[in-house]
């Protein structure tokens, strides 16, 4: 990476870009985010701008359009080769032309080439996209716009086109940046949250279902703006019947009525309650040289740092008989076993003395040969396999890497994790999605521990299997990928189209599945009339959906299934990787004279704490000290004293976390119970008196303690909690500790 100012080339020229306006409209849970940017030619020559940016990877670009002067050009949609000839015709022609396109390895990157803009010239481009928001662990909606594009790391096996990335310091990039959120929807706005300063949220109308919110004055785009959206009672079935376009060719899809369903299924208490104690677990660790950044501008922890103490979270909330290993991965891969093996005292130690040593240490991010090693091994029986992907980059052959995910998806559920900024969308929703998994992004200074337990508990559920949707309505056809996964409070969306006349006004959807052998089944009714009008939303995201679909089907040879996406792309006007966005000024008759000169528009690279310097063909490798590392938090120390089996010793580890000596904790112990038992009581006293903000973190491991208790039969609990309650000036009761 090229370490230059904000808006200038390699030979530190200046650039054209000089804003960027940013409208985002949520209407329940889908946004549709309309970008404005400004470029502004002070030059003698005109210029050729080049700008490479990041949009979500499952985003639906729908509207690319050019303003020069009072002209306004919209683009089209064609076939990418095509769309490439007209745009270089133009510019040998002296036109005026600008070109989108969606990266053919991974669809979260896009290029904008905006040419032949005269001297003294303005251009407005006009970028617009719709896109589902996921739901997070505290039932917020996660709305996030990528200010950071990290390179991508190019693998040594990697053929074909890549668009390149160039980035410049965060610091130093100069154009401006406005941004609104309008949120409307049927329940009220509970809250908006960021990790950007926001102004004060303002509603609408009394019922508080419609309120606005804006960036505050002064803010740099030098990190990804995350809102998170709360609606009250949030987690309610719904669906959208969207009319069809009247100008469409009928019978297609963009003609005919579609309908969106989303579905949160509720599955039986007792069946959620009861979590499974085998599985086979495998962890796959980034350690390429960028995971040594800090996690955020305002913490001085490193990402590595934060993910190895995540493993130790993991390892000590993992159940008794389990099976499990670690894999972390650079330019090459290491692996802790040579294959999983059982969890147990001496296993978990051995893996906990390995992972203390790892560091960001092993170059670029090669995370597809470690992925055919772990796939290469042979499934455990009875052992369902969960894999964790931990990563804080992107790599240029994103499909490939989902694509070997993909055919691997029936031995296997993926569960990926996007740490900082810049993380690949694409990667890192497409291991989830195509692993019948569940994705997480930690950004800014959020704990990591956190949504990595909850995707831990996830794969603790039983597995849901014999899913199947039928609708009761005629003239259905599913625009969606089967249904594979279903996690408790999670949403589903199914798209569909509805063709030919019906006189029904009213449809359902029914989705029936086996869980823990139990057959269950959710259903929903929805009036047929289509809704207010929508601005083709869902049909571009259906369209969207579909076309993710094709490209990723593997009984299909590439050849084949492209004309059936570049007609469904050129006729819904939604982009994919087989077209692009031509526009081509056509209005003026005079042509542009002069040479052309490419300019380049630097994108904010993740800001980098610590001193770096440069590696071959890799991921920067960046230098830390290690001389005073920084202190174990109290938690932290009390999940690492725990033994497998879940329980605690009695030692001087454990009084220390008590700020107390080791006589005064063993002097109220009841005489007739073990230390075993005294340490382990107190331990969970501590965690539920002091760490009760945290139980998202250490909920599991508190269970092992608990059913570890249980099995002992130990006597006198009851004086244990009192005199554990008095010695650690807690309040807890017997009951909220479970035992």
């Amino acid at each position: 990476m090229v370490n230059c100012c904000g808006l200038v080339t390699l030979k530190n020229e200046p650039v054209p870009l000089k804003s960027i306006a940013v409208e985002l409209e949520v209407q329940d849970h889908v946004a549709t985010v309309v970008s404005t940017l400004l470029y502004e030619n002070k030059e003698e020559n005109p210029v050729e701008a080049c700008f490479v940016f990041p949009l979500p990877g499952d985003a639906a670009v729908c509207h690319f359009s050019a303003k020069i002067g009072q002209t306004e050009i919209v683009a089209q949609v064609k076939e990418k080769e095509q769309a490439r000839e007209e745009y270089d015709d133009a510019l040998s022609s002296g036109q005026q032309a600008f070109l989108l396109e969606e990266s053919e390895q991974s669809p979260d990157i896009f290029s904008l080439s905006v040419g032949s803009l005269p001297p003294g010239e303005s251009a407005s481009i006009r970028l617009e996209y719709v896109t589902e928001l996921a739901v997070q662990a505290d039932d917020g909606l996660r709305f996030c716009l990528p200010g950071v594009l990290n390179p991508r790391y190019e693998p040594r096996e990697s053929q074909g086109e890549t668009i390149q990335v160039m980035s410049a310091p965060a610091s130093q990039i100069s154009y401006t940046l406005s941004f609104s959120a309008r949120m409307s929807s049927s329940r009220p706005v509970a809250r908006v949250e960021s990790n950007s300063s926001l102004e004060p949220l303002q509603y609408l109308n009394t019922g508080k279902t419609q309120a606005t919110v804006k960036l505050a004055d002064g803010h740099k785009f030098d990190r990804d703006i995350e809102l998170l959206i709360y609606y009250e009672d949030a987690h309610q079935p719904s669906a959208v019947v969207e009319a069809g376009q009247a100008s469409a060719k009928p019978g297609s899809m963009m003609a005919d009525p579609v309908v969106m369903v989303s579905l949160y299924p509720e599955f039986p208490k007792d069946v959620m309650s009861s979590m499974s104690s085998c599985g086979e677990f495998v962890f796959l660790l980034d350690r390429s040289g960028s995971m040594g950044r800090c996690v955020s501008s305002s913490k001085t922890e490193m990402r590595i740092q934060s993910a190895r103490d995540t493993l130790v979270f993991l390892l000590k909330s993992l159940p008794m008989g389990c099976y499990f290993n670690i894999y972390s991965f650079g330019t090459a891969f290491e692996h802790v076993f040579p294959k999983s093996v059982e969890y147990s005292q001496k296993t978990m130690d051995e893996a906990l003395k390995k992972v203390g040593k790892m560091g960001a240490d092993l170059g670029g991010t090669e995370i597809l040969e470690p992925l055919k090693s772990i796939y290469k091994q042979s499934c455990i029986p009875k052992h369902p396999r969960q894999l964790f992907v931990f990563t804080d980059g992107g790599v240029s052959n994103t499909k490939a890497v989902i694509d070997l995910v993909k055919s691997n998806a029936g031995s296997h559920r993926c569960f990926s994790f996007g740490i900082g900024e810049g993380a690949s969308t694409a990667l890192i929703n497409g291991l989830a999605k195509e692993g019948g998994g569940h994705a997480q992004f930690i950004t800014g200074a959020e704990r990591m521990q956190p949504k990595v337990m909850q995707s831990l508990r996830f794969s603790l559920q039983p597995a849901v299997v014999d899913i199947s949707v039928t609708w009761d309505m005629p003239s259905v056809t599913t625009l969606s990928p089967p249904i594979t996964t279903l996690f408790q409070g999670q949403r589903s969306i199914i798209y569909a189209q509805l063709s030919g006349e019906t006189t029904e006004a009213e449809g359902g959807v029914t989705v029936k599945y086996s869980l823990a052998g139990q057959p269950s089944q959710n259903q929903l009714r929805f009036s047929l009339a289509p809704t207010g009008d929508t601005g083709l939303t869902v049909h571009r995201l259906a369209a969207r959906t579909l076309i993710r679909s094709l490209e990723t089907q593997e009984s299909r040879k590439q050849d084949e299934v492209k004309p059936e996406v570049v007609d469904l792309s050129v006729q819904s006007g939604v982009s994919s990787s087989f077209t692009s966005f031509i526009a081509v000024n056509k209005s003026s008759n005079e042509a542009v004279k002069g040479p052309l000169l490419q300019r380049n528009v630097l994108m904010a690279a993740a800001p980098r704490m610590m001193k770096m310097c440069s590696a071959p063909n890799d991921d920067l490798v960046e230098e830390s000290s290690r001389d005073s590392p920084p202190p174990k938090d109290l938690l932290l120390q009390v999940v690492t004293l725990q033994k497998a089996s879940g329980c605690w010793e009695l030692d001087s580890n454990l009084a220390a976390v008590f700020s107390k000596s080791v006589s005064e904790v063993e002097k109220p112990k009841p005489q007739e119970v073990t230390p075993q038992v005294w340490a382990t009581m107190l331990a969970l006293i501590w965690l539920h008196g002091f760490k009760s903000d945290d139980r998202e973190e250490w909920e599991l491991l508190s269970m092992k303690a608990v059913s570890w208790l249980k099995a002992q039969n130990a006597p006198s609990l009851d004086q244990c909690v009192a005199a554990g309650n008095q010695l650690l000036g807690c309040s807890v009761t017997k009951d909220l500790l479970g035992v």
